[in-house]
């Protein structure tokens, strides 16, 4: 009787086990996918609203992909209510009275996302295939992030982008621009066709530089680390 009840308990882990044990890989394909799919965002239609609800399963997927505890999981729910309507937003200066605190808002959720994933990834002595999607989606989720962080300064500073005429077809930067801009600035590679006009951002731009370039190091020596003792061990044993 005790090994049927054991092995009672055990099939609702197994099944539970494939889905939650890829998390981040969920998480992976879903930031893959909002970074694909915002440029054939539009302003209206049915477009707009079908990525609409793109965005607020994104932020969906980021509580469930956070939810290791009960007080993550409260945490996660209380910071994404203003995040999916903020994920909705195309950053314009139109509209910084109704927009400002909910980019705040859906920023703090951002930073909160990547310090309980990174806790989470860099706590586990053998990296596998999920600990590197988890990496991953920080590297993306730093991306995102310093785009609200961009498109805040923007509200403050009406005139702390440049957009190149020759190149851009609207005169202000919308959503897509500070992404843009933001994943330039990390892979150092610039954004061609805008410009950080305002000291303020040219030293955010600068640090995110500085921090990218500063965790691919630590993820690289990280994954290096947890590799050594093996080849050690079959060095010993050859």
């Amino acid at each position: 009787m005790a090994q049927v009840s054991t092995a009672t308990d055990e099939r609702p882990t197994q099944r539970v086990l494939p889905v939650t044990g890829r998390k981040f890989f969920l998480l992976f394909l879903f930031l893959l996918s909002y970074l694909a799919m915002y440029p054939y965002m539009g302003n209206t239609g049915v477009r707009y609203y079908v990525f609409r609800l793109v965005s607020a399963a994104l932020t969906l997927m980021c509580v469930y992909a956070v939810s290791f505890r009960k007080g993550l999981i409260f945490v996660a729910l209380t910071l994404a209510v203003p995040s999916i309507v903020s994920h909705a937003i195309v950053f314009r200066p139109s509209l910084v009275p109704t927009s400002v605190f909910t980019v705040i808002f859906g920023f703090a959720f951002d930073v909160f996302t990547i310090v309980v994933i990174f806790r989470r990834v860099f706590v586990r002595e053998k990296p596998e295939a999920e600990t590197i999607f988890g990496a991953v989606c920080i590297y993306l989720l730093i991306g995102f992030s310093f785009a609200r962080l961009y498109a805040i300064l923007a509200i403050i500073q009406p005139h702390a982008f440049y957009l190149d005429p020759a190149v851009n077809l609207h005169p202000v930067p919308v959503g897509f621009d500070f992404i843009f801009f933001s994943f330039g600035s990390m892979t150092t590679a610039g954004a061609a066709g805008i410009a950080a006009a305002s000291p303020q951002v040219r030293a955010v731009s600068m640090i995110e530089s500085v921090l990218a370039v500063l965790y691919i190091a630590v993820m690289i020596a990280r994954l290096m680390g947890a590799y050594r003792p093996n080849h050690n061990g079959s060095g010993e044993s050859s």
